[in-house]
């Protein structure tokens, strides 16, 4: 497994040419686009680990999912569903088209950033800080790190250049989807400047590939809501390109604009992949490339 991981990292590092960094934030295009790094963890708790895997990044539109998660643990499928949609969508993962449209302002899903600034408006707490923090400690009960916590200059940088969230919300404001913006988009600012690295992201994957069991043994998502995100990472996890990964690599995947990918096999290991070299669809060229070459290796496809 070692050797085979160092093997990919060489093999399409050299891709990262193809692509950019996430320029429209600040701080995410001071990252370096020809970083490449991927981790693997067991159930057992083995580790495999290859090229920048130490790199610390923002989870980005990996946060989706886990303040998904801690909505549904709030309100339950039916509260958090009769705001946000289950359906994949062919769009940008910042467009507002489906909106306009729409008999009703629903967006179509958690994964696109419309919807998930739905979700975090229901995350319950008395403060901004204690709603945000909720999501902060799951990441960490997740990857089983206590240190984990935001990267306060990303969040900095989002906050003050979010124009295109910023008509999302007040469009989702005026449709009444929700009712405070700026409270709630600093929630979403906040979870998507969640820092980790490869090996955080591995456990947070194998967290869901064991239906919400950490690797040490204590439960810390209902199995059904951990089911259920991995649903929505099969069909939304990679903005409009889900189908095409769906097809290409065929496991479960959310990614976000950092360059990182968290990935998993129901049952058999956590995957976290960075590379923040992007495609136009906003995922990692390089990340994208390594986890077809590695699924096709070892026949990881869940179809």
């Amino acid at each position: 497994m070692q050797t085979m991981l160092e093997s990919l990292v060489e093999k399409h590092r050299p891709a990262a040419r193809e692509g950019k960094v996430a320029e429209y934030i600040p701080e995410l295009a001071k990252q370096d686009p020809r970083q490449l790094g991927v981790a693997v963890v067991d159930p057992a708790g083995e580790v495999h680990a290859a090229g920048d895997y130490r790199t610390r990044f923002t989870l980005q539109s990996i946060s989706k999912l886990v303040s998904l998660m801690v909505a549904l643990m709030d309100h339950g499928e039916e509260g958090v569903f009769s705001k946000v949609g289950m359906e994949p969508t062919g769009d940008p993962f910042h467009s507002l088209y489906k909106l306009e449209i729409a008999d009703e302002a629903k967006p179509l899903n958690p994964m696109i950033n419309a919807g998930a600034i739905v979700v975090s408006s229901l995350i319950r707490g008395r403060t901004v800080e204690e709603r945000a923090e909720r999501v902060i400690h799951l990441v960490r009960e997740m990857a089983d790190n206590p240190d984990i916590d935001m990267n306060r200059a990303v969040y900095r940088s989002e906050r003050d250049t979010a124009d295109r969230n910023r008509a999302l919300a007040y469009f989702l404001k005026g449709c009444g989807v929700i009712d405070e913006v700026e409270e709630t988009l600093d929630i979403y600012f906040r979870q998507c400047s969640i820092c980790v690295d490869c090996i955080d992201l591995a456990r947070m994957g194998l967290c869901l590939a064991q239906n919400g069991v950490t690797l040490r043994g204590k439960r810390v998502i209902p199995e059904d809501i951990a089911r259920l995100a991995k649903t929505f990472m099969v069909t939304c996890g990679m903005y409009n390109a889900s189908g095409e990964f769906a097809i290409r690599v065929g496991i479960p995947a959310k990614s976000g604009v950092s360059g990182g990918i968290l990935a998993l096999v129901p049952g058999r290991m956590g995957i976290g992949v960075f590379g923040p070299a992007l495609d136009k669809k906003g995922n990692s060229i390089t990340g994208t490339r390594l986890l077809e070459d590695f699924s096709k290796k070892l026949g990881l496809s869940i179809f």
